[in-house]
């Protein structure tokens, strides 16, 4: 293990991370809402403290290893949890405790969109603006913008970026290098943003709430600037918007490369998670659609479609917006959305879940186990896009699913524990391992009322399913840490 290394590239990320205090800070002097100097002090204080980790070892020439870049991830996504707390720590408003300041502050890193915040209609812009930033920042991976600058410095990233990268397959890259490839992946992330931004604003939002809510949708986040949500603009074409914006976040950025760079929309449909993706979205939505119109939760069809599919695409995707109080619905309602959010979006997307290709092939290596049990001896690979996939990878995607289920039972077990109903527990797990964010019962609006044990079992729910259990889970074995 090379120490100095993971100092040096740990102090130089927390050194970048503290200039992301500035933009809340100007906000704050824009809007003159007197939150300004929580920015100003926690910039000086994480550029301070990233100096003193980076400058005793910025001599070091070791070379990073895959093994380092599991461990400078997971310790620069805590230590970034506790940095970004400070704003909201420091903040007269909202007056919240140092628990719920790092749970808020995990939430948006990892755009799980699970708030302890109420009252957002009353905060100063400015906090309301780093809630939304700190999505942002998080739904590509503030690793992947550091492996573009790192290189520049004499550090290299492939360790960060396959630590990183959500998905099964990480060894895949859009361009040679990979600081090319984290650069593409920014650019068409950035775009994205920008063209969502001005659809919410050409709409019929705010400036200011355009650019916030285009950067939780295209970070598949959550976070709103209203306590309503989505459901405070009260517009279907806003509605729809964000339905567009959000099926495009949650795709395999891959395909947006592609497409883009061969200027052929047909690489979409060519690809077989694209096609599950889209299915599984077709189908809970016309479920729900159908079910909110015959059970007359909504009493035109109309209605039904728009609340329908809004739901179903943001909760699918584990965005996390809503225009409705889905967690009142009826029960077979509330469980489809919550176990669509167990699938989450693609491979090499910003959203969260087990993710659409593990699915899809767990799915076929089912298929194939059922046919080795009619034909013994027949030789049966499992197929993605006409393409026989690695028994490693399959190998990895069960181990992947093992590891998930075991670690959701024992959180789930340890939140009954802090004396929470069953359906609370089961929901409030799944909604921050799959960085979903609203959850069912009492986790339905927020998760404000539950107590601090419960609150930092959550937020290591919502580190695990960010860092796809692998990347987490490796650094508690004895192995990792043998020579």
């Amino acid at each position: 293990m090379k120490f100095a290394a993971v100092q040096k590239v740990l102090g130089l990320l927390l050194t970048l991370f503290s200039f992301t205090m500035l933009p809340p800070a100007l906000v704050a002097m824009l809007y003159q809402d007197g939150a300004i100097w929580p920015f100003i002090f926690a910039f000086g204080l994480i550029l301070v403290t990233g100096l003193l980790i980076f400058l005793p070892v910025s001599r070091s020439q070791h070379v990073l290893r895959l093994r380092d870049g599991f461990l400078v991830v997971v310790l620069f996504w805590t230590t970034l949890g506790l940095a970004g707390a400070l704003p909201f720590l420091l903040s007269p408003s909202p007056e919240i405790s140092p628990t719920d300041a790092v749970f808020e502050s995990l939430s948006g890193l990892t755009t799980t969109g699970a708030t302890v915040i109420i009252g957002l209609d009353e905060l100063p812009k400015s906090i309301l603006y780093y809630r939304q930033q700190l999505q942002w920042l998080g739904g590509m991976g503030i690793i992947v913008l550091a492996v573009a600058v790192l290189p520049m410095l004499g550090i290299g990233g492939m360790q960060l970026y396959r630590a990183e990268m959500p998905g099964p397959m990480k060894d895949s890259k859009l361009t040679p290098r990979i600081t090319e490839t984290a650069k593409a992946l920014w650019y068409i992330y950035l775009w994205m943003t920008i063209a969502c931004a001005l659809a919410y604003w050409g709409a019929g939002m705010t400036f200011f709430d355009a650019i916030g809510h285009a950067f939780s949708t295209v970070a598949i986040g959550g976070f709103s600037t209203h306590d309503l949500s989505m459901g405070y603009f009260d517009s279907t074409l806003i509605e729809m918007v964000a339905v567009i914006f959000m099926l495009l976040a949650g795709m395999n950025f891959t395909l947006h490369f592609v497409a883009v760079h061969r200027q052929d929309l047909r690489v979409y449909f060519h690809d077989s998670e694209f096609r599950f993706y889209m299915l599984i979205m077709v189908t809970v939505a016309t479920f729900v659609t159908f079910t909110l119109h015959q059970t007359q939760t909504y009493l035109t069809w109309e209605e039904s479609f728009t609340k329908g599919l809004f739901q179903a695409v943001s909760i699918g995707t584990t965005t996390g917006f809503t225009t409705a109080e889905f967690y009142f619905w009826p029960p077979f309602l509330e469980i489809l959305l919550l176990f669509a959010s167990f699938v989450g979006g693609c491979a090499g997307s910003t959203g969260g879940g087990i993710k659409v290709i593990r699915v899809l092939l767990l799915i076929k290596q089912g298929v194939r186990e059922i046919g080795r049990l009619i034909h013994p001896n027949a030789q049966l690979p499992v197929r993605i896009g006409g393409k026989t996939v690695n028994h490693r990878v399959v190998d990895a995607v069960w181990g992947f699913f093992s590891l998930y289920v075991a670690s959701f039972v024992l959180m789930y077990l340890m939140l009954t524990a802090t004396g929470l109903d069953l359906v609370t527990s089961f929901s409030a797990v799944a909604a921050c391992i799959n960085n979903l964010g609203p959850g069912l019962s009492q986790v339905g609006a927020h998760y404000a009322d539950l107590q601090d044990p419960a609150k930092w079992i959550l937020c290591f729910a919502m580190l695990l399913g960010r860092l796809e259990i692998f990347t987490l889970l490796v650094l508690l074995t004895p192995a990792f840490w043998q020579r």
